[in-house]
Parts: structure tokens; sequence; C-alpha cells
């Protein structure tokens, strides 16, 4: 089992970044707050019942590339050296099976809900009310199902490493991601906890003081209006780089559990 070190990817990371950080920013700016800015622009209440097809398909398309860029930074991460254009190409490339393997993933979760769903119908948890009201027993479920989710996260962590670095199927990804993360649960579970909470507090302070000054100055934000525009581009922005960071740590711990040792560095030629 090869050790692991967040502190360590920790180093790396804020190295590489400190280096090339507008290189990995220039991917993010176009693969993930690009159409991060036009989703938001078009929905900038997310998604509901009454979302038109066209604005859901948008939605659809732009987490898609999203996704592809999320690839590119851990290829580029990872190393040997490569072109912006060449990771970008490459994370475009290896999307379709990295897409597979999260469909399976998302399925697991539907498989162990399913369970979970007849308990709580046999303890009479009326689920067809709206809203399902508050009981003990819900509230069991609920954590146990939500634990379960956690695990399969942390144990599936590493597929989009896999995905990006490895010529593997979408079951071969998954399968080297839980061989990856055996014996590092605790460490990759205590990283992903404490990045998320980061994460969630940078993006509410950030938009929450974006969207007040948004209504104070210009007023309510509805789609395809000036507040939206702004309110998008600043979520954007934000996002693409809490996901860059992200995202380069992932990187380098997959390097770390792969035994991986590549000089990472991005080719001035072709950006």
């Amino acid at each position: 089992m090869s050790s692991l070190s967040i502190s360590a990817a920790w180093e790396e990371s804020k190295a590489i970044l400190g280096r090339d950080g507008q290189l990995y920013l220039s991917v993010a700016l176009a693969l993930i707050a690009l159409p991060t800015t036009i989703n938001t622009l078009v929905n900038p209440g997310g998604m509901t019942n009454s979302t038109p097809g066209w604005a859901a398909l948008l939605g659809l398309v732009a987490s898609l590339i999203g996704v592809a860029g999320q690839l590119a930074l851990i290829r580029l991460a990872l190393g040997p050296s490569v072109t912006v254009g060449g990771a970008i190409v490459h994370g475009l490339r290896r999307l379709p099976v990295y897409i597979a393997s999260v469909l399976i993933i998302i399925l697991c979760f539907l498989i162990v809900g399913v369970p979970l769903i007849f308990l709580a119908m046999a303890l009479g948890v009326p689920l067809q009310a709206k809203p399902v009201p508050a009981s003990p027993g819900l509230l069991v479920l609920s954590l146990l199902f939500f634990a379960l989710v956690l695990f399969l996260a942390v144990r599936f962590i590493m597929a989009g490493a896999v995905a990006s670095a490895e010529q593997a199927g979408p079951i071969a990804i998954l399968k080297r991601s839980w061989n990856l993360t055996s014996g590092h649960f605790w460490p990759l579970f205590g990283f992903i906890v404490v990045y998320l909470i980061a994460a969630v507090v940078v993006l509410l302070a950030v938009v929450s003081a974006t969207g007040a000054l948004v209504g104070l100055f210009i007023g309510s934000v509805q789609p395809l209006s000036t507040g939206a525009l702004i309110l998008a581009l600043v979520q954007a922005v934000v996002s693409a780089a809490v996901s860059t960071l992200f995202f380069v740590m992932i990187a380098r711990i997959y390097a770390q559990l792969a035994g991986r040792d590549a000089q990472v560095s991005v080719r001035s030629s072709g950006t």
C-alpha cells in the first residue's frame, strides 16, 4: 500500500500553481468559468420544474464542458509536460468514459437508496407526503444514507484522476479508484470535508456579498439581466479558482497513491 501525505500534496499543489498558475487558470476559465457564467446567466436561481427545456439542455452541456475541464486540469497537474491545448483535447477525449463511470457511481447510490426506502416504508414513514414529516426513523435512515454516500464518495474520489491518467474503461476506473483509496479512507475523508467546508464558506460569502451589492445598486436578479450577468461572472471566477486548486490536489494525491513521479510543467507552445 502506497503512503499518503495530504500536506505533501498541498505543498506540491502550491508549487505547481505558483509556477504555472496562470495557465491552469486559463483552462479553468475557458472550460469551467465560461460555461458556468452562461448557465447562471440563463438560470440564476438554478434548475426548477419551470425551467425551459432549452435552458436545461444548456445547463447539461455546461456541466459536461466543466467535467472535461476537470480532466484537463488533472492532466496538467500529473505530467509529463503538455500544452494547455493538448490537455484540453485530452480532457474532451476522456470525457465519455469518465461520464460512464460517474453514471455507474450514481447507479450505486440508487441501489444503496432503494433498500432504505423500503425500510422507511416498513417503519411507517409517509414518503408520499409533501413535505415528508420529520421523525426519528427518518432521521436515522437519512443519516445512514448520507454516511454511505460519503463512504462511496471517498472510495471513488480518484475516479477522475484515473480517467485522465490511465487508458481504462468505466468499470476499470472505479476498481482502480477503489484499490488506490484502500487503507487511506480517513485522510481522504478529512481532506474532502475540510475542503468542502472551506469552498462553501468562500463561495457563499462572495456570492452573497455580490448578490447584496447587485440588489442594492442594480435591482433584483432576473434571467438574462445585468444583475444576473455580474453575479454569474463572480460566481464563475470563484468556482474556477476553487476547482483549480481542488483538482490539482486530486492529481497530486493520485500521483502519491499510484507511485507516479513525472515532472509537472506546462509547455508554453500551443497555449
